[in-house]
């Protein structure tokens, strides 16, 4: 069929199999959610067939009224938000529930695309970075105050995009040391460590390796050699005030942190703050190599595990499927956002190309941080896994940015351009 020309069949076909797979799992855990969850599916093709049939300069051309409307629905949830587990990040109508932060996330994607794409853009000029800073930063703010700290993560992922753009590389290395040096002296302040002098040694070691880095221009620059002294300083004071700076943090958010490095089986933990994770790991480890079987899993049948069906719903895929059926979602999602990098590469278009970085950065962050949270490699935040964690908004808006992408890509392939 000559209209099929220019769809992406290995995309799509990937993210078909990671829907239905998260439509079978979410049913084991609960039947009625499985079948809402199919529903929110079929209602996510129907606006993906309304998407396909959309002229491609719409979303172009409309970005910024979508970036506007998805920073209203943001702002809206201070005065007309529903709190649900702690945040107030929830619309309510009847028995439906809208987190417009998904939504958000399209806005902000099309926005940038946008932006990067005009003539008037250059990374390297100040004003055009402190714009598409701005562009960013302003639903993140909001989102910072809703508090909403895991999806804030999430936007990060422009930076990914920002960086094909010529964005310095350097960026995400000074906000790892960052967050490692904050860790790490949080970790060695602890009282019940007896080794506080490992914060000097820290902070003394990365000094030295950054001036055995910049060594080569000690000698042709005394101002490179100043920068390096106030940068050992400034890290020697983060490493000095990230304590107090923790300690001022909510009470469960200083918790998750701490279970990180401790371990969830302490019994500080186990029973409130670790208890999601300590069973999380449970029915992952008891999965074996091929699993109990689809419904058989005792953690997930006994629902050990609270929001199982949310953003713990990888430790039912553990439990019921094994290692085997662990590592062939994992294969699945890797395959699909490699795909979409390697589609987003060849597109003529620039806001074609910047979009659909955006939408696979954002997915690669959304898997790397729910996997990880489940398995105890990163602090439990509220981050669901892409297209499989239940929850119209998440699906939704994971499909909306789908079919957008993939519209793109067909009509980049049927120009004559």
């Amino acid at each position: 069929m000559k209209w099929a020309q220019g769809i992406d069949k290995l995309g799509i076909g990937l993210y078909l199999v990671i829907c239905i797979f998260a439509v079978l799992n979410i049913s084991s855990v609960n039947e009625t959610l499985g079948t809402k969850q199919l529903t929110f599916f079929c209602v996510s093709l129907f606006i993906g067939l309304i998407i396909f049939f959309t002229r491609t300069k719409f979303f172009e051309n409309m970005s910024g009224i979508i970036y506007v409307g998805g920073v209203l629905l943001l702002i809206g949830l201070f005065p007309f938000g529903t709190e649900i587990l702690g945040q107030r990040n929830w619309y309510k109508f009847g028995g439906f529930t809208m987190q417009p932060v998904e939504f958000a996330k399209i806005g902000t994607s099309l926005m940038v695309a946008n932006y990067v794409s005009s003539s008037d853009f250059n990374i390297k000029n100040t004003r055009s970075l402190l714009t598409i800073l701005a562009i960013i930063g302003v639903p993140a703010v909001v989102v910072l105050a809703i508090p909403d700290v895991g999806s804030l993560l999430v936007f990060g992922a422009f930076f990914i995009a920002l960086y094909r753009e010529g964005l310095n590389g350097k960026v995400f290395g000074v906000v790892f040391l960052l967050a490692a040096i904050f860790l790490i002296a949080n970790y060695i302040n602890d009282p019940m460590e007896e080794s506080p002098w490992y914060m000097v040694g820290a902070i003394v070691f990365v000094g030295a390796l950054y001036i055995l880095f910049r060594f080569n221009y000690l000698a042709r620059d005394v101002y490179r050699f100043i920068f390096t002294g106030v940068a050992i300083i400034g890290l020697s004071a983060l490493a000095y005030f990230s304590p107090n700076v923790f300690e001022k943090l909510p009470t469960h958010q200083k918790q998750r942190i701490e279970v990180l490095y401790k371990g969830e089986s302490r019994k500080e933990f186990r029973d409130n703050i670790g208890y999601n994770l300590l069973y999380s790991k449970t029915a992952i480890g008891s999965g074996g190599v091929m699993g109990k079987g689809y419904k058989e899993g005792s953690v997930t049948q006994g629902k050990f595990v609270p929001e199982q069906e949310t953003d713990y719903i990888f430790c039912t895929v553990g439990e019921e499927w094994g290692f085997v059926g662990s590592a062939i979602l994992i294969l699945c999602y890797a395959l699909y956002i490699g795909r979409i990098y390697y589609l987003a590469e060849n597109q003529k278009s620039t806001f074609n190309r910047v979009f659909g970085y955006c939408f696979a950065s954002i997915l690669l962050i959304h898997f790397c941080i729910n996997i990880g949270m489940v398995m105890g490699l990163f602090p439990t935040v509220g981050i669901p896994l892409p297209y499989f964690s239940y929850g119209g908004s998440s699906l939704l808006a994971f499909s909306i940015m789908t079919f957008i992408f993939f519209k793109l890509n067909y009509a980049d392939k049927n120009s004559l351009v």
